[in-house]
């Protein structure tokens, strides 16, 4: 079947194209959190720096920091050919020094699996697992005031998953491709579990290029603790929080700038 694009309307009146109206209204509120690192972030960037949006989704985020900061250059990151084709076309409306790569962004280059959830498309990755995916979907529902007659329409069938092969970079081969000499103003990262590999595929010699890191971060095995301990190993003191409606599930915000130098 192939996939219905359509048109949303967000509460700044600007349109954007989708496959769920539902999920990106939701995404675009999350985006737009005041209280959120994202926001956070954006408000310090600097006119001629670039951001790197790995887990770009249809390009939402994208948006809110070229808003935030128009002289940015934002290079998105997305795998999934049906996303990246709402991404494509929101980034030309809306982010016009954007450049948008159909790619993964992990460790290592090369082709992995990837499970895609059309209907969770945000919740898609390398590493997706259908019953915590499941499981936090249902908290969050929870913690938000659904009931559970509710909350188990909405989750049967949200975590069915397509298997596709996609195309995996690192952040150092897209630095080296489209902004060799450029420093980062923000590495941002949203990657549903495969969040440590993509600080992996960042070589020595461009760990100083990158003044902030903002993450979404799944802690299990310990990964909240490694991820923070590896930004603080390259020069960056960085702090975590979650959300309330997200209490009790494994997903945290990290924030992340580099230490003046001495």
């Amino acid at each position: 079947m192939m996939p219905t694009f359509q048109p949303l309307r967000l509460d700044d009146d600007r349109m954007v194209t989708c496959t769920s109206p539902a999920e990106a209204r939701m995404l675009w509120r999350e985006t737009m959190a005041t209280n959120g690192f994202y926001r956070h972030a954006a408000a310090h960037l600097r006119p001629g720096e670039i951001v790197l949006d790995i887990g770009a989704n249809i390009g939402l985020t994208a948006m809110m920091f070229s808003g935030a900061c128009p002289g940015i250059r934002v290079i998105a990151a997305e795998p999934v050919p049906t996303i990246f084709h709402c991404l494509q076309r929101n980034m030309a409306v809306h982010v016009p020094q954007g450049v948008p790569l159909q790619v993964a962004v992990g460790a290592a280059p090369g082709i992995m699996p990837f499970t895609w959830y059309p209907r969770a498309s945000a919740n898609s990755g390398l590493y997706a697992d259908r019953e915590e995916d499941d499981e936090t979907t249902r908290i969050f529902l929870r913690n938000s005031g659904l009931d559970d007659e509710s909350i188990g329409y909405i989750t049967a069938g949200l975590h069915d998953g397509q298997q596709i092969d996609v195309e995996v970079t690192t952040v150092s081969a897209l630095l080296a491709e489209h902004a060799r000499d450029a420093e980062v103003g923000l590495l941002k990262v949203d990657v549903e579990r495969a969040e440590l590999d993509v600080l992996r595929g960042i070589t020595e010699m461009d760990w100083p290029r990158i003044r902030a890191v903002v993450a979404e971060v799944h802690d299990t095995d310990g990964r909240l603790a490694q991820f923070c301990e590896l930004l603080s190993r390259h020069g960056l003191s960085p702090r975590s929080r979650q959300d309330p409606s997200l209490a009790g599930t494994e997903l945290h915000e990290v924030y992340a700038v580099r230490r003046p130098a001495n």
